[in-house]
């Protein structure tokens, strides 16, 4: 008998200094990359998360939409400033409608998904500015 694993295509990695922890985070820069986000992720390790990249500084919504565990969303502008923390956004019943599922948004050209609880532990905080000099452009 042969075990079969499917991996996905690999994101691009970005390292990111918080106050607190250096944070491993993955890149969403594409539409695709965006709307896949940490979909079907049942672990996700400590200092470790996704970074999403928008062309423009706008209010950007997000949900949990077949995400398996809670997350700390955070909400960045252009020039690396939180502008706002979601924590602890909890998971979804899978049974729900999609326009049933709660939205979390800002206005933001960056936004950091991280597991719940690792933002405040890492000292991520409305004002806090994070440097994303590295961070990659978008592609559509």
């Amino acid at each position: 008998m042969f075990n079969v694993i499917v991996l996905a295509a690999a994101l691009a990695t970005i390292v990111v200094h918080a106050p607190k922890a250096d944070l491993t985070l993955e890149t969403a820069r594409t539409e695709t990359a965006r709307e896949e986000g940490l979909m079907n992720r049942a672990v996700l390790p400590p200092h470790t998360g996704m970074l999403f990249v928008f062309e423009r500084d706008e209010r950007v919504d997000f949900w949990m939409k077949d995400t398996l565990v809670p997350l700390d969303m955070i909400f960045i502008a252009g020039d690396g400033t939180v502008r706002r923390v979601f924590s602890n956004v909890p998971v979804v019943a899978p049974t729900l409608s999609d326009d049933q599922i709660p939205r979390e948004g800002a206005p933001a050209k960056y936004v950091i998904e991280l597991p719940a609880g690792e933002a405040s532990a890492d000292g991520i905080v409305e004002g806090v500015k994070l440097d994303l000099r590295g961070a990659p452009l978008p592609q559509p």
